[in-house]
């Protein structure tokens, strides 16, 4: 082979190669962006409109369905889902996984403002996201104090957060916990009645005195001058002192008619730590950022920001990402060394110096991998660090059949130059067809489709480009290697461990071939028996998409009953708190009240703001192992289960892409009232299910809201028109925002106009409102309208404009999804579903759906052809191909079994895992079949060609599978759930397919045996 002659004989480039690529891949290995988890961008975004005061049933009908009928004539969507709230609404817009993020993000923006003008005037804001992996907070922080000031607190955190937006890698720098300050307009209503002064006069003085319009520029001689005007106001007094009615030779100030102060708004979100108040400050990193190199920055400015806090505020730093990829890639570097020693003592036949060659090749090839990663824009993260480990099990391959190779010829007295030449042509075009194989097992993993494909993507493509790596070094810097350092006559019979595995070869295994060469049809039908009840197993162990995390944290959800209060909210946290402060393996918990704690996990969206949420973020102590945070979880179950007052859970943090919860039943139909009745049916089924845990209803129960009739008949009567009350009782309640102040030091204060709270937000709020007629005499509201209790649903959702209500459970240890999906299937057809009414499996059902759809299968089915093609191409006989392909259920029969003996479910890494397992079997099955029919073409006969290719290929075939499972040990034995099975898997598949391929595919052969020419 010209490329292999080339690098021996031209050492010298071959050494300053080597040393390129190795002064190269250290240094990107050390530059490379780092993360956590792999960055997924689906082209999803949430439109988040706000509309205070707006009940579901009216922003239904006011503001969603125009939305929604616009966004629905846009192209290439997937899907529109809306969940309706009091004064809020969430569109999330789902695009096909293949569209251009960018591009549809400014569609929906133009489409949306282009919408504008029809939709209501005072709803309050419209805002279109895109969903970005990187919005996760890498830090949290919380400044702990129970007797500062909120004001001081407040200074202190926004000076943090000044710092921390000086790092150029932060984004997203924000504080918690803190209620923003306002001017706070709180207008005498019985006085501007008095006076006759309309309402809607004093928000309009309000609001032109708080604009800032420019006047444009002037021009004197040959210079250009910009004009200011008055401006916005400059202090407090500006606003008290401004012009609200003037005539009839009266001038009435606002402060003749308002009070005027600095406030807060409404205490919405309450935090604390470890039971003790705190505002809480987060920050995310960019894209394409080393978190490693980003600690060292924020780690700096929290030590001198820590210095000069006073004494009464600490600093605690409650989450740091970085410590969590620092242990992460921390252990899986102790997994790798460990497994590069497992490695080493698989390759002792081999010898000191071959096996030193293959171990050089290792870090060659993964470095080649690493530049290839990092210029293809990956990060190091889990899944491409768990890529390279499992790479390390396989590209050893080449080099050890390549160094084997050589030592033969050595041993057969050829010089070391050619024997270094020769050998490696001989073998290599089984070697480049080993590795086509083995990575067409691994590419169409590159091409899966949606969130899942994405979210694994880094693996293969780490495993991909070491493997292909590793074909270049085999056939390049490995012969030159062993031209070098091979001794020229080695022992015939190799070295002790050598001597040793031969033994075993021609002793057991010679003899079994032969008995199953005699009745191979016995043989194949035991092989066949064995694969057919493997596959059982498969319905014992079940299947869920994605594990559970292993990190050692996990959250606590506090569900009130409906319409609490944040006072009575804050204190069922309260008492949660004290539970946790029973738990010695508890470091942290940090408590949200009215909100979710803010995004900390990949797949984990916070709640927005409810007065009858909360959520604790709890960290264990960083030696918890999985199994005692399973242990801590369960008892806290238990614990919480019978609170009366609330419904408390405690969710572990999942694995994937988001779901709304492992079991979900989607119920779609008209009518609110027909779809309650249906969900509660579905419900009292999901609970009855053993292992179902955390049941809940959309709209489980029914909210109770205050209507105000107004009699039109008798307000047109008195010249009041309808938009002037609803105005008049929005300001008395909710207030309205007219404006912004700016004091001297350049904080924005937003001015809002109200009742004051404590004499109007009550049920006696309209014996105190006045509404002017268009003559501007005040009517007492009282007069032309009443108050009047009415039921109405908590929230309304839609998938594609279409009503439905969600019924959601989790499930408990040992249990599985889809077990409870089956059994509820089996009870459903105890509800009557009216006409127009049905339900769909949701939750991980549907993530498996979109997983292992279309798409999914697609991979599949391209798998099996391009194995079948390469084969061809490398065989020319369809008969070659068969037999090698036979390997494949062998495989099956170890990877299932692992997993049973384990206690591993059956999941979407476990299924990687199988489809990469195939390219290793038949990659060895190659060897075999490519070596036996080289032996019939110098002429040997068919049972003779057989056993000696069986006996002579074994070694170097059970030396790859040993490398490949030392390798892939260290993985299987990690405490993380998501990538164990994967290794798992292979390793069961690999000790079937070795063991039983040795005999199963010599007994094939003979049974289809390919036509080969006898060369002359």
């Amino acid at each position: 082979m010209r490329l292999t002659s080339f690098f021996v004989k031209n050492y010298q480039f071959t050494l300053v190669l080597f040393l390129m690529v190795v002064v190269v891949s250290v240094t990107t290995m050390l530059t490379m962006p780092r993360a956590e988890d792999p960055e997924i961008n689906p082209p999803q975004y949430p439109i988040v409109v706000l509309y205070p005061g707006t009940s579901p049933a009216d922003m239904e009908e006011l503001v969603v369905k125009p939305i929604e009928k616009k966004i629905s004539e846009l192209e290439n969507l997937k899907k529109i889902t809306t969940t309706i709230d009091d004064g809020v609404a969430v569109i999330i817009v789902d695009y096909k996984y293949n569209s251009d993020v960018e591009a549809k993000y400014q569609e929906l923006v133009r489409e949306i403002n282009a919408l504008r003008p029809e939709l209501p005037q005072d709803i309050y804001s419209i805002d279109i996201n895109k969903v970005s992996p990187t919005d996760v907070s890498v830090l949290q922080i919380a400044l702990v104090s129970e007797n500062a000031s909120r004001q001081k607190m407040k200074q202190y955190a926004e000076q943090l957060k000044e710092e921390l937006e000086k790092i150029k890698s932060l984004k997203k720098v924000e504080y918690w916990g803190v209620p923003e300050e306002v001017i706070r307009v709180d207008l005498k209503l019985d006085k501007i009645a008095q006076q006759k002064i309309p309402v809607s006069h004093v928000i309009a003085s309000i609001q032109s005195e708080a604009a800032n319009i420019p006047a444009g520029s002037i021009k004197a001689g040959t210079k250009s001058f910009n004009l200011k005007t008055s401006g916005k106001y400059k202090n407090l007094e500006e606003i008290q002192n401004t012009i609200v009615f003037a005539g009839n030779g009266k001038v009435v100030y606002l402060k003749d008619v308002a009070d005027v102060t600095y406030n807060y708004e409404e205490e919405k979100h309450i935090t604390r730590i470890n039971g003790h108040r705190c505002l809480l400050v987060t920050a995310a990193q960019k894209p394409g950022e080393n978190i490693t190199t980003t600690q060292k920055a924020y780690t700096s400015v929290l030590e001198k920001f820590k210095a000069r806090l006073p004494s009464n505020i600490e600093l605690i730093k409650n989450f740091d990402q970085a410590d969590n990829v620092s242990r992460r890639l921390s252990g899986l570097g102790t997994d790798f060394l460990i497994a590069i020693g497992l490695v080493m003592i698989t390759l002792l036949p081999l010898g000191l110096r071959a096996s030193a060659i293959v171990m050089v090749a290792i870090p060659l090839s993964l470095g080649i991998g690493i530049v290839a990663m990092n210029f293809l824009g990956f990060s190091l993260n889990q899944l491409s660090i768990v890529g390279f480990v499992v790479a390390l099990g396989l590209l050893v391959d080449d080099s050890i059949v390549v160094v084997e190779n050589i030592e033969r010829w050595l041993r057969e007295g050829h010089s070391r130059t050619y024997a270094a030449v020769a050998a490696t042509k001989q073998i290599s075009l089984a070697v480049l067809g080993c590795t086509a194989t083995l990575m067409i097992a691994f590419l169409p993993l590159v091409f899966l489709p949606e969130a899942s494909g994405e979210f694994i993507r880094s693996m293969p493509f780490a495993v991909l480009s070491s493997v292909f790596a590793s074909l270049l070094v085999s056939l390049t810097i490995v012969p030159f290697m062993a031209s070098k350092m091979l001794k020229q006559h080695e022992n015939p019979e190799g070295n002790i461990f050598l001597r040793g595995l031969k033994r075993v070869i021609h002793g057991s295994y010679a003899r079994l071939l032969e008995k199953s060469l005699k009745r191979p049809v016995i043989t194949l039908i035991a092989a066949f028996i064995l694969f057919i009840a493997s596959l059982g197993i498969f319905g014992i162990i079940g299947f869920r998409l994605f594990p559970t995390s292993e990190k050692p944290q996990f959250l606590i959800n506090i569900i009130m009953p409906l319409q609490s209060n944040i006072a009575a909210t804050d204190q069922m946290t309260r008492y949660v708190e004290q539970e946790l402060k029973q738990e010695e393996k508890i470091r942290y918990f940090t408590s949200n009240v009215g909100k979710g704690n803010p995004r900390i996990y990949y797949n984990e969206i916070p709640e927005n703001e409810k007065s009858d949420y909360a959520q604790i973020f709890v960290q264990l102590q960083e030696n918890v192992k999985v199994k005692e945070k399973k242990k801590i979880i369960d008892r806290l179950r238990e614990k919480f289960l019978t609170i009366a007052g609330a419904k408390i859970e405690v969710k572990d943090f999942e694995q994937g892409p988001p779901i709304d919860a492992p079991v979900a039943i989607r119920i779609t139909g008209d009518n609110l009232d027909t779809l309650r009745t249906l969900a509660a049916q579905t419900e009292s089924i999901i609970k009855s299910i053993p292992g179902a845990i955390y049941v809940s209803n959309d709209v489980g129960v029914l909210k109770s809201d205050l209507k105000l009739n107004i009699n039109t008949d008798k307000s047109r009567t008195l010249g009041i028109q309808t938009a002037d009350i609803d105005r008049t009782v929005r300001l008395a309640v909710t207030g309205v925002g007219v404006g912004k102040y700016t004091d001297a030091e350049g904080d924005d204060y937003d001015i809002i106009v109200n009742a004051p709270k404590e004499k109007f937000a009550t049920l006696n709020t309209i014996d105190n409102v006045y509404v002017n007629n268009v003559m501007g005499t005040p009517v007492p509201l009282k007069q032309i309208a009443s108050l009047e209790f009415e039921s109405s649903p908590t929230t309304i959702k839609h998938l594609d404009k279409k009503r439905f209500v969600m019924v959601k459970a989790f499930t408990d240890k040992g249990t599985l999804a889809r077990d409870i999906n089956k059994t509820f299937l089996e009870k459903a057809k105890q509800i009557q579903w009216p006409e127009g009414y049905e339900f769909q499996i949701a939750g991980e059902a549907e993530g498996e759906k979109d997983a292992f759809g279309g798409g999914f299968m697609t991979v599949v089915i391209a798998t099996v052809f391009l194995f079948i093609m390469v084969l061809i191409l490398e065989f020319k006989t369809l008969k070659s191909t068969l037999i090698v392909l036979s390997v494949i259920p062998l495989g099956i029969i170890g990877g299932v079994m692992m997993l049973w003996l384990t206690g591993n479910p059956m999941s979407f890494v476990a299924i990687i895992g199988f489809i990469g397992l195939a390219g290793v079997e038949v990659k060895n099955s190659i060897l075999l079949v490519d070596f036996t029919n080289q032996l019939r073409q110098e002429g040997k006969s068919l049972d003779e060609a057989i056993k000696e290719a069986g006996e002579l290929r074994f070694l170097p075939i059970i030396l790859t599978s040993m490398t490949a499972i030392g390798g892939l040990i260290p993985i299987a034995l990690s405490s993380n759930p998501l990538i164990s099975p994967l290794a798992l898997v292979l390793i069961g598949g690999l000790i079937s397919s070795t063991l039983l391929s040795r005999i199963v595919t010599p007994v094939v052969y003979k049974l289809i045996p390919p036509r080969i020419k006898t060369q002359k």
